[in-house]
This record gives C-alpha cells, sequence and structure tokens, in this order.
C-alpha cells in the first residue's frame, strides 16, 4: 500500500490530539476523536499500521510524509486511530508469551511479563517520552507550547493558537512508531538468538551489544524523522545526538559487558537466564 501524499495548507487551523476543533459557544473541551476511536475496529485502518511497520524498518522517512495526506484533510498532524498500537501491542503479547514459557517460573509469571511488555515497557515509557518530547521539542526547537507560564492556558488537547503547533497526540504517534524497532530487535530477535549471544565468547558478546545498538539508532532516528516531518520545527538534527553517545557505550561494552547477559533478565522483570541456553 502506497498512501497519498499531498502538501499541507498553509495557515491551518486549530489543532488538537485527536483532531475535534473546540465549540464555538463556550461549551468546554470535547473529548478527543482518539479516545473516541478506541473501540469502533471497523473504522480502525490496520492495512495501514500494518504497511507502516513494514516501512519503519526499510524506509522510515515515507512513513512520515504520509502525515501530510492528515493535515490536508483532517487539519491534525495527529492521526486519531488507534490501529498501530492495537497491533503492536498484540505482538507484544505474542512475544511476551514466548518470553515467559522459555524462561519464566509458571502461569502467574507469565502474566506478570506481558502486562509489562505491553503497559510499562511500551504504553507508559511511549506515555513519559511523548511527555518529555511535548514540553522540550515544542519549547525549543519550535513556536512553543500553551499552557507554559506567561501563556494562556489551553490543556494537551485542544490548543488554538495563530500559526502551526505541536500536538501532543503527535508525540505519541511518534514514540510509538520509534518502539516497534525496539520490539523486532529486543523483543524477537534477541530472543531467537539468545542461545547464542548470552553465552561467554566475545563473538556473542559483539553481536548481541550490536543489536541493542542498532535498536536504539532506529529508535533516535525514527524519532529524528517524525519531528523533522514538520516545518514550523527548526534545528531537529539535534535529537540526533543521543546515536553519538549510544556509539561510544557500545565500543566501551565490547572490552567485556556482554549486554543481553545483564539486560534481558532486566527485560524479564528479573527472572534469571539459564546458563548455555
Amino acid at each position: 500500500m502506497n498512501p497519498h501524499i499531498s502538501l499541507p495548507r498553509q495557515h491551518s487551523g486549530p489543532s488538537n490530539f485527536g483532531g475535534a476543533a473546540p465549540s464555538n459557544r463556550g461549551e468546554g473541551i470535547r473529548m478527543p476523536r482518539f479516545f473516541k476511536r478506541l473501540f469502533k475496529f471497523p473504522q480502525m485502518d490496520f492495512e495501514m499500521a500494518v504497511w507502516e511497520m513494514t516501512s519503519l524498518i526499510i524506509a522510515p522517512k515515507k512513513v512520515f510524509r504520509s502525515i501530510y495526506y492528515h493535515v490536508q484533510t483532517k487539519n491534525t498532524w495527529h492521526r486519531p486511530d488507534p490501529s498501530f498500537t492495537y497491533l503492536l501491542s498484540f505482538f507484544l503479547l505474542l512475544t511476551s508469551l514466548a518470553w515467559g514459557l522459555a524462561y519464566a517460573d509458571g502461569f502467574a509469571r507469565t502474566v506478570r511479563i506481558t502486562l509489562m511488555f505491553i503497559f510499562i515497557h511500551f504504553l507508559l515509557i511511549s506515555l513519559l517520552v511523548s511527555t518529555v518530547a511535548y514540553f522540550l521539542v515544542g519549547r525549543l526547537l519550535g513556536p512553543g507550547i500553551p499552557g507554559l507560564p506567561g501563556r494562556r492556558r489551553q490543556g494537551l488537547f485542544v490548543q488554538p493558537g495563530d500559526g502551526e503547533q505541536l500536538e501532543f497526540g503527535y508525540c505519541f504517534d511518534v514514540s510509538i512508531r520509534a518502539f516497534f524497532p525496539i520490539w523486532v530487535f529486543l523483543y524477537v530477535v534477541q530472543f531467537l538468538l539468545m542461545p547464542v549471544i548470552a553465552r561467554d565468547y566475545w563473538v556473542s558478546l559483539f553481536f548481541g551489544n550490536t543489536l541493542y545498538l542498532v535498536s536504539l539508532g532506529y529508535y533516535t532516528i525514527i524519532t529524528f524523522l517524525g519531528y523533522n516531518a514538520l516545518p514550523f520545527l527548526h534545528h531537529t538534527e539535534l535529537l540526533l545526538a543521543p546515536t553519538a553517545v549510544f556509539v561510544i557505550l557500545w565500543f566501551a561494552s565490547l572490552f567485556g559487558l556482554n549486554l543481553p547477559q545483564h539486560l534481558a533478565p532486566i527485560l524479564l522483570t528479573g527472572a534469571q537466564l539459564r546458563k548455555g541456553v
């Protein structure tokens, strides 16, 4: 599937988390459309979500080019469609069961791993990252955000303003899409290669640590591409700075720190990896 791409309208109107405009008669803030569509599965575009997941690994830049279509038609950068979140949560459910059956002691710990993977690793961390990005990226790289000192507080969902503004919903879109390569490399590939990369050999250490470098590198690049697609943000290349830190830490880890041996048990909420798996 190749989505239609068109240029955004200049001087677009108010944007918000779900694309719903505020009432003109002072009726308050309407419920964001994202929440209204949480359980309307027939209206969700799972085909688009699958295309995005494939493109995030092969050509991530294409994913964020498609946002211009939503600006043109919906007057919002954010896509109020939870299909990507549901689909990735389902994939995390499957991988958590695989990790649990392989390393957990009993059904209760497997359920705990499942809850941790979906609600803590994915949703909570994505919310925290998107919240930090909403305040810092909008404040430092763009026109700022409403609600800070010196501005009239409008909240996170309805943001009327004079020009383009960073939406919290778009920050969440970027965060969950940046998490997909993390799932691919650290939840799937690492699980499949664990019998090899968890051994006490330098080659195992090299390939295991490289998995973490690649996954974090993808996360940083996708985050950069997401915010770089917004025409009102400036100097977004600063978001690539963490890659230099990751490379330095990766190089230092090659002198004896096997990341899969130390971080995979944390991924499993403290479960012990069997030696020689």
